[in-house]
């Protein structure tokens, strides 16, 4: 089949015509829906593609969770509207000559919701639990050039207090560092780091993340969670960080399937919506449209302990043989095809690193592979109109330049998050967002003892050049680590297969226009207001 006709958009009608069958299948959830934003017009109605893996920040590793965990928490730190941290529940921070110490001062106002104090204990005793080898996070590492960490991490040693995170006193907290790492603020930006309350915690077990139970200190609280229907967020009363929120209840309702949440947001059933590839043209010209780039990858991952692809050959093949060119036009979100891996908007992109397309070079690494061509290979990707629109299209590319027999196999976001992490299978589709923006955040995900590197690859090697990009202030040096390591991940071994980095297209409701966004993904939704409250921008910090 050509491969125009194969992907081409569906026409204004195909897309009214399907909207009409979406609305009709979803009666009982517009009615839901309907009969909640009833009871509070200062509410914000969102939508979560999924249910959220969990609410417990220091093991959660998604998207979808961090979206909820990010407005009923808050860390040492946040992020400006120029991605620049500033102090959250710190005040202030000083760092040692150095750099190898850093001292964070708490404000003494802020509270749990159940009227205690936050301290500097409580980021303690978080930071322990996410290293402690009995949580089993995958974002352990996230805390390893702290003193002591990694080895306190995997069992070398058994005593918490050998780890550089002190307490001076109720709001000092003392961290020491290996080696000087040049983003460390950015980290306490993030939901691994906020502090927990271990009491609550220990007391209620698995559910302690339930509304009933959970005790939490940012600026709303979890009110509802209907499993796989509903969560609903109240504002926190005793909240004393700025900016003070506007909107009294927040609402995401899990709606796994793009096209409904936009027929939702049609029927003013909810304020924001991700537009599904087909939709972006429908609604480009309208004033709810609001477009962005974010600091976010995908990426085709091999497990390399599994057959054919422990090939470095066939890994070579199959990505030489992709014309990422197409990627654009097939899912017609504005995303920027990519051959490299750190993004090109950060200072130490290295873009001569990576494997082009390249037909003929495919070829002779397919030849020189010697792979048994006779059985299908298998693409994994969870269950989402552009993962299926990508995966098709790869499908017919390996076909068409390599005469491969692609299989496509789907999960629920769920399901295949469980799959990665007990027995990932050996071609996947997967997505990478900066967890601070800094080429750290991308090239640590492939460390050997990193928790999201699924693809098996262990290099000592690359681990070590990861390690001393971190500690270059230089950005030029640090640029020149950073193309080495690239290198060996995407030339020589070929562990990834990166195919674009991410914009995003949504609409919004004029009544919540400028609504905060953020190429971290890191939406503070205490910042929204409706358009006719002013001022629209508050002090970030008091």
């Amino acid at each position: 089949m050509d491969m125009v006709s194969l992907v081409e958009p569906c026409t204004a009608m195909c897309f009214k015509t399907s909207r009409i069958f979406t609305l009709l299948a979803t009666g009982i959830v517009l009615v839901s829906c309907a009969s909640s934003k009833t009871k509070n017009e200062n509410a914000l109605h969102l939508t979560l593609a999924t249910e959220p893996p969990t609410l417990d920040w220091n093991l959660a590793n998604d998207n979808v969770s961090h979206q909820v965990i990010n407005q009923i928490m808050e860390g040492l730190a946040e992020y400006d509207e120029n991605m620049n941290p500033v102090p959250a529940i710190a005040e202030t921070w000083d760092v040692s000559k150095d750099g190898l110490v850093y001292t964070f001062h708490l404000k003494k106002n802020h509270a749990w919701t159940d009227g205690k104090p936050v301290t500097a204990n409580d980021f303690r005793d978080s930071w322990l639990r996410l290293l402690a080898p009995k949580t089993a996070s995958e974002y352990a590492y996230f805390l390893y050039d702290i003193v002591g960490a990694r080895e306190f991490n995997t069992g070398q040693i058994l005593d918490a207090e050998k780890v550089g995170i002190k307490t001076v006193d109720d709001h000092t907290l003392l961290v020491t560092l290996t080696q000087p790492i040049v983003y460390f603020p950015h980290l306490t930006t993030f939901m691994v780091t906020y502090p927990i309350r271990v009491d609550v915690v220990d007391r209620y077990g698995p559910k302690w993340t339930e509304p009933r139970n959970i005790v939490t200190c940012g600026p709303y609280q979890l009110t509802e969670w209907w499993h796989e229907y509903r969560l609903s967020l109240r504002k926190n009363p005793s909240y004393a960080g700025l900016p003070k929120p506007f909107v009294d209840e927040i609402i995401f309702n899990i709606v796994p399937d793009p096209s409904t949440a936009l027929t939702l947001y049609d029927q003013a059933m909810i304020d924001v919506a991700v537009l599904p590839p087909m939709a972006i043209g429908h609604y480009k010209n309208s004033p709810d449209f609001v477009h962005h780039s974010r600091l976010r990858n995908t990426y085709f991952g091999f497990n390399i302990t599994k057959p054919p692809f422990d090939n470095v050959f066939f890994r070579r093949a199959l990505s030489q043989s992709l014309d990422k060119s197409q990627i654009p036009s097939i899912l017609n979100g504005k995303e920027i095809p990519i051959k490299s891996w750190i993004p090109s908007n950060l200072p130490t992109a290295s873009p001569e690193a990576g494997l082009g397309f390249n037909p003929d070079l495919a070829s002779l690494d397919l030849e020189k592979s010697k792979v048994d061509l006779s059985q299908p290979i298998e693409l994994y990707f969870n269950s989402d109109p552009t993962n299926k629109k990508l995966a098709e299209w790869a499908q017919n590319q390996w076909k068409q330049n390599l005469g491969l027999n692609v299989e496509l196999i789907n999960q629920d976001w769920k399901s295949y998050l469980s799959l990665l992490h007990n027995d990932a299978p050996g071609l996947f589709r997967l997505g990478w967002g900066a967890d601070y923006p800094d080429a750290d955040s991308f090239m640590n995900v492939f460390l050997s003892y990193s928790g999201n590197n699924f693809t098996q690859w262990k290099n000592k090697t690359f681990d070590a050049l990861v390690i001393q990009a971190r500690g270059e202030a230089n950005v030029e040096k640090r640029k020149n680590i950073y193309t080495q390591a690239e290198k060996m991940l995407l030339d020589e071994e070929a562990i990834i297969i990166p195919l674009y980095q991410h914009t995003q297209n949504m609409v919004v409701k004029k009544k919540w226009q400028p609504y905060p966004t953020s190429s971290l993904d890191a939406v503070y939704l205490k910042r929204v207001r409706a358009i006719h409250e002013l001022p629209l921008h508050e002090p970030l910090n008091p």
